[in-house]
């Protein structure tokens, strides 16, 4: 099927895209995590696609990293999520958020998603333990120096949002220590 779109954005209206491919425009479906990181209207975009067909749609869903679409993937499988769904999931905390979430077992995280209760936030937890993993993805903010990376990696670990992470990076010294680094940044982020 079709698995990644690379063109032109011609249209932007959340969570439809346009993306303009030698000529023909498809419809696309993603995410807000994905919408708020594509580049403006004209600018080249490539997304990694997800193709559902229903008796009566062929709906193209689009993302910027794998883990997200392994997500989506992981969410259509569970009974009671649909791609809609899955879109809100993704939507509301990104690959790594809901990777934290699953794996800390926070269902207080999930319910928060406009469309997911009590009993659906318990479902997934229980259906995606151990099926999601954290995965820093080409859309994720890169560090420079390996420490950097290292610490990068820790605090989203711990659950904090990539954004947060790497503003609490930038005001790290370059030449910082993981564990250093890592006791600094926890103390910028926590009011």
């Amino acid at each position: 099927m079709i698995g990644r779109l690379t063109g032109t954005l011609a249209e932007k209206s959340p969570p439809l895209v346009l993306l303009d491919v030698g000529g023909v425009g498809y419809e696309v479906h993603v995410p807000m995590s994905t919408f708020y990181n594509l580049p403006e209207l004209g600018g080249r975009a490539t997304l990694l696609t997800q193709l559902v067909v229903r008796e009566d749609a062929h709906t193209l869903f689009g993302f910027l990293t794998a883990a997200e679409r392994a997500s989506f993937r992981e969410l259509v499988k569970i009974s009671g999520v649909g791609p809609r769904t899955a879109l809100s999931i993704l939507s509301g905390l990104n690959a790594n958020e809901l990777a934290a979430a699953i794996g800390a077992q926070d269902a207080s995280r999930l319910v928060k998603i406009p469309g997911i209760g009590k009993k659906t936030a318990e479902r997934l937890l229980l259906e995606l333990k151990g099926k999601l993993a954290p995965d820093l993805g080409p859309a994720t903010v890169s560090a420079g120096s390996p420490a950097q990376n290292d610490i990068l990696q820790a605090l989203v670990a711990l659950g904090y949002s990539d954004r947060e992470a790497a503003a609490a990076l930038k005001k790290l010294p370059a030449d910082v220590s993981v564990s250093e680094g890592i006791k600094l940044a926890l103390k910028a982020l926590t009011p």
